[in-house]
């Protein structure tokens, strides 16, 4: 079957809960983070480019303030195919504006799918065949294709999808409309959800035919979609900043969603990288570590002649980077956003951002 895939991939993004690593100018999917040599972003291009043909049908979007960002790890990448963004208002308008621009050139039946520039994908093969499975729903049913990632433990830090009635198979991947989506669950909610085998991380990868999601928009987010229509990237400072996921996802009736098993992160924050990392080590030394008796620690340091002497730690995250040194327990690793508003709150310590 004979179609143009457009993949765009959302780099717009602030990875706070990286920080200090992950600054205003350097954000997480500028980072590498696995020891690989490649940023997030760079990675993410990669397993992409075979999916698209090559350069001239990869596409970004980003926000201005790290674009040139972007034109240095991609130097690539076509600049008609980077889409700046004047300022971040999330994922809806981001989706909205890049599938007006896809539209404009391919037309709209091409396929388009949009991918988070900071995941962590395992295997490449099972991917490529989750994403030319969704193309094929896409391209055969008015749907919206969501790529859902089957739990192995109830996290309660993921959005969840419901599967509904079974729409088919499709490349062997078995395919369902969308039940329900549900925010982040508490505990007790999160293991109900992985004992009835009904439910799947919502990743926020998209798969769909732009004239579908145009289509839909008008309907549900025209005070969205309309404005960009009309004004393009002008429209961008009237906007109202929402996801995707509220915007559209949650309302429409075209929602399908493919369960998919390839291996998946969404580096959400330190402790990721001791689900990529660890093994069957007592830490994750990503720094020059000398300890004595810590365990369970995550350490980094972007200074490889900085060493790290611990003693007697156990479960803490110590990140050292120019002039901020953070040291957090790691179930607390989401309040590391309570810190960074502490910092905007305090014009002495903007440099820190």
């Amino acid at each position: 079957m004979s179609y143009t895939f457009v993949p765009v991939i959302l780099a717009g993004g602030k990875g706070e809960r990286f920080w200090p690593l992950s600054r205003r100018l350097r954000p997480k999917q500028f980072l590498c983070l696995d020891g690989s040599g490649r940023s997030l972003l760079q990675s993410t291009s990669d397993r992409l480019l075979n999916l698209s043909g090559g350069w001239e049908n990869l596409w970004v979007i980003t926000s201005a303030l790290v674009a040139d960002v972007v034109r240095e790890q991609l130097p690539q990448l076509p600049e008609s195919n980077l889409l700046v963004e004047p300022e971040g208002k999330d994922t809806a308008p981001a989706v909205a504006w890049a599938t007006l621009e896809v539209a404009k050139r391919y037309g709209k039946d091409a396929v388009i799918g949009f991918f988070p520039a900071d995941h962590w994908i395992e295997n490449l093969a099972a991917f490529e065949k989750t994403i030319q499975a969704a193309s094929e729903v896409a391209l055969t049913q008015e749907a919206i294709v969501t790529l859902g990632i089957q739990p192995n433990y109830p996290s309660t830090g993921y959005g969840y999808i419901e599967q509904g009635e079974l729409q088919g198979e499709y490349g062997g991947i078995s395919v369902y409309r969308v039940s329900q989506f549900t925010e982040k669950p508490d505990s007790e909610k999160a293991a109900y959800f992985i004992e009835t085998g009904r439910f799947s991380w919502n990743s926020g990868m998209f798969i769909f035919r732009a004239g579908v999601v145009l289509q839909e928009l008008h309907t549900y987010a025209p005070n969205i979609l309309q404005p960009l229509e009309e004004k393009g990237v002008d429209a961008y400072y009237e906007l109202e900043k929402k996801s995707i996921d509220y915007a559209l996802m949650e309302k429409t009736q075209l929602a399908y969603v493919l369960p998919a098993n390839f291996g998946w992160d969404d580096l959400g924050d330190w402790n990721a990288l001791e689900r990529l990392l660890k093994g069957e080590a007592k830490n994750v030394d990503l720094a020059r570590h000398l300890e004595l008796d810590t365990q369970g620690a995550i350490l980094y340091s972007s200074n490889p002649d900085e060493v790290i002497v611990t003693i007697g730690l156990e479960n803490v995250v110590i990140v050292r980077d120019g002039n901020a040194t953070l040291i957090v327990a790691k179930e607390r690793t989401q309040d590391i956003k309570k810190v960074i508003q502490l910092i905007k709150d305090n014009p002495d310590l903007e440099q820190l951002l």
